[in-house]
């Protein structure tokens, strides 16, 4: 059964062009929560009342999802920063292979239309392509709560036995890569409209997993932690109102990198420290970054310098900050090592980042860098999010100026990197709108 898909999307064009050798300095407000309002997006397609998300990244992901959720009959509008849907008169329960193929949350969504309309069909998902993924740990919650699959090459047709979910036991944890993020809240939407109390076991606790309970449980869905175990007890309505998204974790890391690898600061104004989980915290720590409380936000600087470190990715640590925290360590005098655990590969920065002089090698997971490595002007590509994202990293460091191809990337998960880059003094050459 093959429950993977390796979209490879056009890279636009356009490219930014980044002239090195500036210290940033300033103060930025870092957006919502890219991963965590994907999965949000899904979850509101279960309110019974109309639901409004506040804080929203202003990205193309966010205008895709926002196209699904109309098109299979929830429809929803975004304003700024506010994501707003209205509950579905009717359900279209196929989500369109054009769409689909754009993001990596495609089952999630999926699983919620399931659970709504009892049937769904949608294409293997999409997103950064820089590996194979397997969906197997969602589809397992799919027929643990009583569906019936088809599954090709392209495309996975699910059927429940009757209109909703029947309460289950799942469990999120894969053979190799720990507790599946994505399953872990494919299962808590198909068990939010069980009748009866669900259990997923090795259920994954990062934000994104926490953020969407409290969600679920506000509208009045049960949900209780225990041990190893999370219980879920489902609903025939669920409420809708107001929710916050947190800031992007993700996106004060890159800017703290970004920072710390000219040697200048950033003072992250609307992100306290305790959005950085501890063991990221950490990491940045091991990095040479400090994350000083300031005035309600944090200020991350790196007064000695970047530190080689040696360590591993998880759930708590972030894959998504790993190819930024590559080309840091580009900067950090001594061998660092990086062991993905999450993805089976993710190097796709390491051959860009050689390009512009960095001593940096993949041995399968794991990443190897030497520095401090001097960084040369060059013409690169960055095939993903978190790529191209390090390779802007990368190119405040080197001489001359970069020129950096698929900001579309960038646009899917900043909504105004580069811009705040500016604001703090990069010397950038912003892509025609």
């Amino acid at each position: 059964m093959q429950t993977t898909n390796d979209p490879r999307p056009t890279i636009d064009v356009q490219a930014v062009r980044v002239t090195g050798g500036r210290r940033l300095h300033g103060a930025a407000a870092v957006q919502g929560s890219k991963n965590i309002a994907l999965h949000l997006y899904a979850a509101a397609q279960l309110a019974d009342e109309p639901l409004t998300l506040t804080g929203i990244p202003e990205i193309l992901d966010t205008q895709v999802c926002a196209e699904i959720l109309t098109l299979t009959g929830t429809p929803a509008t975004i304003t700024c920063d506010r994501f707003e849907t209205t509950p579905a008169a009717v359900w279209h329960p196929g989500i369109p292979d054009q769409l689909g193929s754009r993001i990596r949350t495609t089952v999630v969504m999926a699983a919620a239309l399931l659970a709504r309309a009892g049937q769904v069909r949608f294409p293997l998902p999409g997103g950064d392509a820089f590996c194979h993924r397997l969906i197997d740990r969602h589809l397992a919650a799919m027929q643990a709560a009583g569906a019936t699959l088809e599954v090709s090459d392209t495309h996975v047709e699910a059927r429940l036995r009757g209109r909703a979910p029947e309460p289950f036991t799942t469990d999120a944890m894969t053979q190799k890569w720990g507790p599946s993020l994505g399953a872990t809240v494919t299962a808590m939407l198909l068990a939010a409209r069980a009748p009866g109390t669900s259990t997923i076991l090795n259920p994954n606790t990062e934000p994104e997993v926490l953020e969407t309970a409290s969600l679920l449980a506000s509208g009045g869905v049960g949900i209780t932690w225990e041990g190893s175990a999370l219980r879920v007890t489902g609903t025939d309505r669920i409420t809708g109102g107001v929710f916050p998204v947190p800031p992007d974790r993700l996106e004060a890391a890159t800017l703290a990198m970004a920072a710390a690898i000219t040697g200048g600061t950033v003072h992250l104004t609307n992100v306290p420290a305790t959005t950085f989980p501890a063991a990221l915290t950490a990491l940045l720590g091991d990095a040479g970054i400090e994350l000083v409380p300031t005035g309600g936000g944090t200020l991350a600087r790196c007064p000695a310098g970047p530190r080689p470190v040696h360590t591993a990715t998880t759930s708590a640590t972030c894959t998504d900050v790993q190819p930024q925290l590559t080309a840091l360590l580009t900067q950090a005098p001594g061998t660092s090592r990086i062991e993905e655990r999450i993805y089976t590969s993710r190097t796709t920065h390491v051959s860009p980042l050689r390009s512009l002089g960095a001593a940096v090698r993949a041995d399968g997971p794991t990443i190897t860098v030497h520095g401090p490595s001097p960084l040369t002007a060059a013409d690169v590509t960055g095939p993903d999010i978190r790529a191209a994202a390090a390779l802007v990293i990368a190119a405040l460091a080197a001489e001359g100026t970069t020129t950096i191809h698929g900001t579309y990337h960038l646009h899917r998960g900043y909504s105004h990197l580069l811009p705040k880059l500016t604001a703090l003094g990069a010397h950038l050459t912003l892509p025609q709108a």
